[in-house]
């Protein structure tokens, strides 16, 4: 029998590869000499870098500009012959990377993440995974291409200063310093979000208030959004249903300018964390005598929207294999859980139901769940 554990991680709590790690040790404990495959996973949000070093690419540190412009070193990851590389937004631009934590719904901007793509690109990656998710700003990916060399300017002809908030004194656009290297380099959006760049279901009125942003704040932003697609869309002939696409609304709005400006395209973010990781090709070796652990801090609606546990579960139920999940804590009906193809849940609330206990001792309580599985399962 093969154990395969493909978890992502328990946010606030313990990494993907903690996580799996702690299963593990525990199943190791329970059942020595047990057939064990770790491989620590992502969703294409925080974490997708991490789980592209855990599979063999390598670390690269960066030092690059923060969501408010003070520098901060971040990385990215480059398989070892040098052609794709994988840039996390999260990295410069996230809501973690926040000197002190304090929020800047308008200020904040995701120059720090075309940074990012810039230094992959140095490094010989012609083939870029744009990993998002997580991101303190709502500017469009504004900032994103600025970072690349393109030209926002006000009125008055100065350069538009960071963040969402300045969207709507964008009067004109000038690409004609974006690096050239671009054009010659292949980009995929990993997101699991499909909201689109404006609207109800827009980066601003969605994800904006995550962010700090008031009413006021949204209805700004919003504007904002609404007039940096339209000089773009003017300037450079971009269709009017780029920001209608889904992912366009993605950290922030950064989806919009890589899909228009970049001609990115969209993936889900687990399916190319498991494509990256080997993991599709690990599952297609197994049978109905294995078994597949995977698991993500919660079991809630988004998992069902596609995240982490979700796609490994998809994947191992068209090979036949059984599924169990680990979680935190889990929000969804023994119904719900079985749709997305695993068998059975264990949340750490289950031991110990209070959740702030269970973030802070959260790789204890994963050896006491570990015994359960075992004697279920083994």
């Amino acid at each position: 029998m093969t154990v395969l554990i493909a978890c992502d991680k328990f946010k606030g709590s313990l990494t993907a590869a903690e996580v799996c790690d702690s299963l593990r040790t525990g199943l190791l404990r329970a059942r020595p000499g047990l057939d064990i495959v770790s491989v620590p996973i992502a969703d294409g949000g925080d974490g997708t870098v991490a789980a592209a070093v855990e599979a063999g690419y390598d670390e690269i540190n960066v030092r690059v500009s923060g969501p408010t412009g003070v520098p901060l070193t971040a990385v990215f990851a480059l398989d070892r012959r040098g052609g794709t590389a994988v840039v996390e937004m999260a990295q410069a631009s996230g809501l973690e990377r926040l000197p002190g934590g304090v929020l800047e719904p308008l200020t904040a901007s995701s120059y720090g993440a075309g940074e990012l793509v810039l230094a992959a690109l140095d490094a010989g990656a012609r083939t870029i995974v744009l990993a998002v998710g997580g991101s303190a700003c709502t500017d469009g990916g504004a900032g994103f291409l600025q970072a690349l060399g393109m030209s926002l300017r006000a009125d008055d002809g100065t350069e538009l200063p960071p963040g969402g908030g300045a969207l709507s004194g964008l009067a004109a656009v000038d690409r004609s310093r974006l690096d050239p290297r671009l054009s010659g380099c292949h980009f995929i959006l990993a997101s699991d979000v499909d909201n689109v760049l404006t609207g109800p279901q827009g980066a601003a009125a969605v994800y904006g208030p995550q962010k700090g942003a008031t009413a006021a704040d949204v209805a700004q932003l919003e504007g904002g959004l609404s007039r940096f697609a339209g000089v773009l869309g003017r300037v450079l002939s971009i269709s009017p249903d780029t920001e209608l696409r889904p992912g366009s609304g993605a950290a922030g709005g950064l989806g919009y300018a890589a899909m228009a400006v970049l001609d990115a395209v969209q993936r889900p973010g687990v399916e190319v964390v498991m494509r990256l990781s080997g993991l599709h090709d690990i599952i297609k070796g197994l049978t109905d005598r294995d078994l597949v652990i995977t698991g993500e801090g919660s079991l809630d609606d988004q998992t069902l929207s596609g995240k982490a546990a979700a796609g490994v579960a998809l994947a191992a139920r068209a090979g036949g294999v059984p599924v169990i999940a680990v979680c935190g804590q889990s929000k969804l009906t023994p119904g719900q859980i079985a749709a997305i193809g695993i068998t059975r849940a264990y949340a750490l609330t289950d031991i110990r139901p209070e959740v702030r206990v269970c973030i802070e001792e959260a790789a204890d309580i994963l050896q006491t769940t570990t015994t359960r599985i075992a004697k279920d399962w083994l």
